[in-house]
């Protein structure tokens, strides 16, 4: 086995950035960034298997668990948070856990990544069974927190991936299914906010996005099982009726407040 390599620890491939004018540090940044949807792109292999795993679970009724520190446990919870409202599924099939618990979502907890056990116990007040997905996300490949909430989340037979910008890291060699998005040092020296973050935030993106559409939360292209919870979303939901149904605005608002769903409008009314 080769010797493992912090990559997102080497240092930067620019210097002296404090000399440099607004516009160039911008540009620079930009230059950068351009590298991480290539990276992406490298890891749709394994991020394939891991959807296709997931949704078998999901149809047994499985959960996907996130686990992270600092940004990338932030980033978990963010894509976890979102899924209730774009795609109507209950809170509690997509969760998010930091270090640190809630708290650390606004504030770093002082040392919480560094507890190898804590991942687990978060997980187990959650009634954890073989039937649920845990997906580490860490940069660096190392986290206490995650490192050790994966590898116990395999040894009790749960589906585990891990997502990190260090191939060959701890973490991906604990995971049965390895996302290693190689993005390269960092603009800042280590600053794993940026391409890192950046890269997981896509694969985030990706992973559940793609499950909600193999699941049939999507129809067409529109998110026909959003929440109804504020008047710009219901506005989209009159406009997707309009089409699928060839109602006027009118018509097509007194169908979605009957219904309380597009997908059960289309279901109820759309004919073949």
């Amino acid at each position: 086995m080769t010797q493992f390599k912090k990559i997102t620890e080497l240092p930067s491939l620019y210097d002296h950035l404090e000399q440099l004018d607004t516009q160039t540090l911008l540009q620079y940044i930009n230059q950068e960034d351009q590298k991480v949807p290539q990276a992406v792109a490298q890891v749709i292999p394994q991020i394939t298997k891991l959807v296709d795993l997931l949704e078998e679970r999901f149809y047994q009724g499985g959960r996907l668990f996130y686990i992270g520190a600092g940004t990338s446990g932030r980033l978990g919870i963010l894509d976890a948070s979102e899924i209730p409202p774009t795609f109507g599924m209950p809170h509690e099939r997509v969760i998010g856990l930091i270090a640190g618990g809630d708290g650390a979502i606004r504030k770093a907890v002082e040392y919480a990544e560094d507890n190898k056990d804590q991942a687990w116990l978060d997980l187990e007040a959650y009634d954890i069974n073989t039937l649920d997905t845990v997906v580490g996300i860490a940069a660096s490949g190392t986290t206490p927190y995650v490192l050790g909430g994966v590898e116990t989340a395999r040894k009790q037979g749960l589906l585990t991936a891990g997502i990190t910008n260090n191939p060959g890291s701890p973490l991906a060699l604990a995971a049965e299914i390895p996302i290693e998005i190689t993005v390269g040092p960092e603009f800042v020296t280590g600053s794993t906010r940026m391409k890192s973050g950046t890269s997981q935030k896509l694969a985030l993106n990706m992973i559940t996005t793609s499950l909600m559409i193999r699941i049939g939360r999507v129809k067409g292209n529109k998110m026909v099982n959003m929440q109804l919870s504020n008047n710009k979303l219901v506005d989209r939901g009159t406009r997707y009726l309009m089409e699928g149904l060839h109602l006027d605005y009118e018509q097509a608002q007194e169908v979605l407040k009957k219904y309380g769903s597009v997908k059960k409008a289309l279901d109820a009314l759309k004919k073949d």
